[in-house]
């Protein structure tokens, strides 16, 4: 039967800190079929096999933080397994350590950002057993490899990205900025340095991705109303954010959400 399956696993409790999730997709298909993702503003590492087991190469790569929505084509059959960090959390594993918005909307080979020896190997460790803990397992023992460095500001830039999740009343930069004691400035560069993006685009970007579920999940959507609860003006700010973001206008995408609803990270 043609599927395309994706599930998402927690990692290990010791890596919970930096990591979000790990995302696994296998797909079985007789037609091709187009993913839409509308990123988060996390990097992902992601391993890759297009094709059958025994004749498919196997790759592995860092995404950084994609700005735009990021469509693929599945075909055939094929493998994921995906990590997504928690935005903040990617940059104590980065040798030698650098900003991460140099990798924002870039993918780079694990040799370029990993000081390892083990990335040769590791696609294969990760992609090739048939059991699905033992690829959980697999991306675990990789991680902790890298043994990543403490560091108080990727602590600082998780929590502060997490407010900018969950905290509605969180709209403007410079109220994120003075609730943390810092300046507006000393926020942007914190962000660009952990995060890979703007606090600005971060805010923006996970009040679409609420627009996105409540619309996924009541494509009658009053969206005056929501853009009321989610603390924006009026309705033209938030349709204007959310065109932007997703590519089609919010009540384009409500429609189509009813049939087949693009995929968040």
């Amino acid at each position: 039967m043609a599927r395309v399956d994706f599930r998402r696993r927690l990692p290990a409790e010791p890596l919970r800190r930096w990591v979000e999730h790990y995302w696994l997709i296998d797909w079985d298909l007789e037609e091709p079929y187009v993913s839409q993702v509308v990123p988060h503003p996390c990097v992902n590492v992601v391993f890759e096999r297009r094709g059958p087991a025994d004749l498919a190469p196997r790759t592995g790569l860092v995404a950084g933080v994609g700005t735009g929505v990021f469509s693929t084509k599945l075909e055939g059959v094929g493998r994921v397994c995906g990590v997504q960090f928690r935005p903040g959390g990617f940059r104590p594993f980065l040798v030698p350590p650098r900003r991460v918005s140099a990798l924002t909307g870039r993918q780079l080979r694990l040799e370029e950002a990993f000081d390892t020896a083990a990335v040769g190997t590791v696609a294969h460790q990760v992609l090739d057993p048939d059991r699905e803990d033992e690829r959980v397992a697999a991306l675990d023992t990789f991680l902790l490899s890298l043994s990543p460095t403490r560091d108080p500001a990727a602590v600082q830039a998780m929590a502060l990205a997490h407010r900018a999740r969950t905290d509605r009343s969180v709209l403007r930069v410079e109220r994120l900025a003075a609730d943390a004691g810092m300046s507006v400035r000393t926020l942007q560069r914190l962000f660009a340095t952990y995060v890979g993006v703007t606090p600005k685009w971060t805010i923006l970007r996970y009040r679409v991705h609420e627009a996105m579920e409540h619309a996924t999940i009541h494509p009658e959507t009053d969206w005056a109303r929501l853009a009321a609860e989610l603390g924006y003006s009026d309705q033209a700010h938030l349709v204007r954010d959310f065109t932007t973001a997703v590519g089609v206008t919010p009540s384009a995408y409500a429609r189509a959400a009813a049939e087949t609803p693009p995929q968040t990270d």
